[in-house]
């Protein structure tokens, strides 16, 4: 049978790449944005709201869908896609990254890690084999091995847990579930250490996966840090499978990883920050809460296109951050969304052109000339 799963290079300008990823449900445009539903649920907006302003990939985390409402209730609603009705591709994690986050409530060893539920405190035990089977009953396009995510400073800590990280992925591709409905991409790790890293990208390679991720970043190291770690990682990866850097989403960190021959993004940042009044511009990070917004009879960015900027002045969404209406997190959560899904668009079109990195430089003085205000 024919793998569903094939990546296309339609054009490439350095090293950043204008590709097409297909998959089951349907085909993602690369370099491409995926934003974080955590609980199945991109918080505050609708299925339909993601595709009008151009979402192709939805995340979901496995840990928290494994704690509630649980793989097999999900399962019997025909996985991920019937259960919050959406008709494109999904990626799933393995939960790797929030066990490991759970600090003192977690113990791990060569087999797996057993930790202690955020909700009632009970216990579970995740496991290769585990995760593979979870994430075949969740059922997204796109699923992760389990992987140990460590301090990206601490190099004893990355040696240990890169013998492991690389184990469980043989274990995750020896026993995925439904290997022609699902494909298992690696995870890089290896902290800062360029070696650690050369030889995470070698063995995973090895492995002939459908896609790699690169994670282990943006999580403590510096910016430069961590593109000095993509500059190293990228040229020893497959160019004829997806790249995707985990949990990275600000503006100027994306433009800066397509240079670098990264296709794939999500992370929490562009909803988080919505949610409490933050926005993204082309000048930058704005705070809503700000005074200064009270009389603004404008949008919240001219020449925006998202529904909010078309329809409300900047002067009535901070009314309904201050008073902490629902309204007010669903106008910036589009708006934020919405100049993601643009940038990436605009991405992809700039590397087709072959002036990305004219783009780019440009993209970052005017996104970078001053800090949030």
């Amino acid at each position: 049978m024919p793998s569903p799963f094939k990546y296309q290079r339609l054009a490439q300008e350095g090293q950043a790449r204008r590709g097409i990823f297909s998959t089951p449900h349907g085909n993602i445009n690369m370099p491409a944005f995926a934003p974080v539903g955590t609980q199945a649920t991109v918080k505050t907006l609708t299925p339909d709201e993601l595709r009008l302003i151009g979402s192709d990939l939805i995340l979901s985390n496995t840990y928290h869908l494994y704690l509630r409402p649980g793989a097999d209730r999900i399962a019997s609603f025909g996985g991920l896609h019937g259960f919050m009705n959406w008709d494109g591709p999904i990626l799933t994690d393995s939960g790797g990254f929030q066990v490991f986050s759970l600090n003192d409530l977690r113990k791990v060893d060569d087999e797996g890690v057993t930790f202690k539920s955020h909700i009632d405190g009970s216990y579970h035990r995740f496991t290769p084999e585990k995760v593979m089977q979870i994430e075949a009953k969740l059922g997204a396009d796109i699923i992760m091995a389990l992987d140990e995510c460590p301090d990206p400073l601490n190099r004893a800590y990355n040696e240990e847990a890169l013998a492991r990280t690389h184990a469980w992925a043989v274990r995750c591709a020896e026993n995925q579930v439904r290997p022609h409905e699902q494909a298992l991409f690696g995870i890089v790790q290896g902290g800062i250490f360029e070696d650690l890293r050369l030889e995470s990208a070698a063995f995973l390679s090895k492995l002939d996966l459908p896609g790699y991720a690169v994670g282990g970043l943006a999580v403590g190291e510096t910016k430069s840090q961590m593109y000095a770690t993509l500059d190293v990682v990228m040229p020893a990866l497959p160019t004829d499978r997806p790249r995707y850097l985990m949990g990275v989403g600000a503006p100027d960190d994306i433009v800066e990883a397509v240079a670098r021959g990264i296709d794939m993004f999500d992370c929490v940042l562009p909803t988080r920050i919505a949610r409490n009044g933050a926005i993204f511009t082309r000048h930058g990070r704005i705070n809503l809460r700000n005074a200064r917004f009270a009389d603004d009879h404008g949008p919240l960015e001219q020449g925006c296109t998202c529904y909010t900027c078309q329809r409300f002045t900047a002067g009535y969404v901070h009314h309904l951050i201050k008073t902490k209406e629902i309204l007010g997190m669903r106008l910036t959560t589009l708006h934020n969304l919405h100049f993601l899904e643009q940038l990436m668009h605009d991405i992809r079109e700039h590397i087709v052109l072959g002036d990305f990195y004219t783009f780019k430089e440009r993209f970052l003085d005017d996104y970078l000339a001053r800090k949030t205000l």
